[in-house]
């Protein structure tokens, strides 16, 4: 029955995906995957994998780019599933545990909408599920394992880098498990962890380091503003849905307050899961913090939700609320899946005013792509330029393969990427953007000649999402793209 009801959700995934237009960084990330390498400007190169495999299959389709990130939602169930069995034993703990991972937005919408978060949540219930093989069966031939899904997770978000002190952390806190710190058997799992990532080491080192530096970047702590703490709760709780949250809030607090199981199976859940997000919290001292950061802690928040519903025993009254998220949960979390699809491709939801997807899913840029095209060909421009990466990706899915499009400025997001053809730069030249885009300095101080050739806008059913200016550029003083380093190279 479990498996049944994973591959249905996964079937309707699949079918709100195909409907969903791609959201910018998916575009992005598109572009990547007609470039593999080792390494990007923002992350490392499993999201461009997942989409390449995608679209070898489907095409460059908004079906084919998501595919395979949807369909990673059958091995990630299945990982989930043994983890919990073997943690905690028992089918209905692992079958709760796996319903209740595939019932939270992380997972649902988080696979449908294909990012570095869908390749590291199925890596890091591998990773989970590999750390539970140890304990089970006390074999040092599993540390090779989890130092290739240590390694899947590297190559997917550098996020996984908190995976190495939960592991030794876990560990430490388990007297019989202190043993492995003596066999080499952990080393070498580490070793292969790195062997894994080493192509992303290798690609900054050819890079300068600019990867590193601009993820890393984020960890530095310089005002303290603690108003970002209040967002983390709200967006967790709508990330997890809120049913799901309550279960795994009340599960964490049985496994490290109480003996609901095996010390060694709950020391882990709460290593993995502690570790990262008391991390993130501290962040949101400093900085703001995404919801979608805490992608590698799901695993084990379902299954501590699990714990919360099948192994805890509570008082009476809280006893109904456990039972009340778990029958729930499930629906709750499949209309919260629902409406959202349906809110981001018509509006219909908010009555087709403005929301929070607007902006990053590319509803209505099908029909301004034929818009922007039809101008591009009554003007005679050879290549499409815009000022930022969405726009710039976004314009390649969607207007006619093989038209010229480029990014401006910015040029580091692009160097796995051959050059724009020079003879194309050395035409007339389209420009799209906001309005007024005429009169910015750094348009002016490069070309001679700017005409503003049309007014055209972006819609959602009548809501007008974005305008858009489209400006002839002509004259140029120069190379066309601004080539200036990106701030993270730049000199202080």
């Amino acid at each position: 029955m479990t498996a049944g009801i994973v591959a249905g959700l996964v079937l309707l995934r699949l079918i709100a995906a195909a409907w969903t237009p791609l959201t910018f960084d998916e575009a992005y990330y598109w572009m990547w995957s007609k470039h593999l390498a080792g390494g990007y400007y923002d992350h490392p190169p499993m999201v461009a994998v997942v989409i390449r495999l995608g679209t070898m299959i489907g095409g460059d389709t908004q079906l084919g780019v998501r595919l395979v990130s949807v369909l990673l939602g059958l091995p990630m169930s299945w990982a989930v599933y043994r983890t919990a069995m073997l943690l905690f034993g028992g089918h209905r703990v692992a079958s709760t545990a796996t319903l209740l991972l595939n019932a939270t937005m992380m997972a649902a919408a988080g696979t449908m909408i294909v990012t570095p978060d869908a390749p590291v949540l199925v890596a890091s219930s591998f990773v989970l599920f590999t750390l539970a093989k140890v304990l089970d069966t006390g074999r040092g031939a599993w540390w090779p394992a989890v130092g290739a899904a240590v390694g899947a997770a590297l190559l997917s978000k550098y996020t996984a880098l908190f995976f190495g002190p939960a592991i030794l952390i876990w560990l430490l806190l388990v007297p019989e498990l202190r043993r492995w710190l003596w066999s080499p058997w952990p080393y070498l799992g580490g070793l292969v962890a790195l062997a894994v990532f080493s192509p992303v080491i290798l690609w900054n080192a050819d890079h300068h380091w600019v990867s590193f530096i601009k993820q890393l970047g984020r960890a530095r702590m310089e005002h303290f503003n603690p108003a970002f703490i209040a967002e983390l709760i709200p967006t967790q709780i709508v990330f997890a849905t809120p049913l799901v949250f309550i279960l795994g809030v009340m599960g964490l607090y049985a496994l490290l307050r109480r003996d609901d199981g095996p010390r060694a199976a709950r020391t882990l859940i709460n290593a993995i899961f502690w570790i990262i997000t008391l991390y993130f919290a501290w962040h949101a001292l400093h900085s703001r913090v995404e919801a979608n950061w805490f992608a590698p802690v799901y695993p084990a928040l379902a299954i501590a939700a699990a714990v919360a519903a099948h192994v805890s025993r509570w008082q009476p009254r809280e006893q109904r609320t456990v039972n009340f998220c778990l029958r729930w949960a499930g629906p709750t979390g499949m209309m919260m899946f629902l409406a959202l699809v349906l809110q981001a491709n018509t509006g219909a939801l908010s009555a087709y005013r403005r929301d929070a997807t607007v902006r990053s899913i590319g509803v209505g840029f099908a029909q301004l792509a034929t818009e922007i095209e039809a101008v591009r060909l009554r003007v005679g421009a050879s290549c499409v330029l815009a000022d930022d990466y969405g726009t710039t990706s976004w314009l390649v899915f969607y207007l006619p393969k093989g038209t010229c499009v480029t990014q401006r400025g910015q040029r580091i997001r692009w160097v796995n990427m051959p050059e724009p053809d020079p003879v194309a730069l050395a035409g007339k030249l389209l420009f799209v953007g906001n309005p007024n885009a005429a009169e910015l300095p750094e348009l002016k101080a490069s070309f001679g000649r700017i005409e503003k050739v049309a007014e055209l806008s972006r819609k959602r059913g009548p809501l007008v999402i974005e305008p858009v200016e489209l400006d002839l550029l002509e004259e140029p003083k120069g190379d066309v793209l601004d080539r200036s380093p990106p701030p993270e190279l730049a000199e202080p």
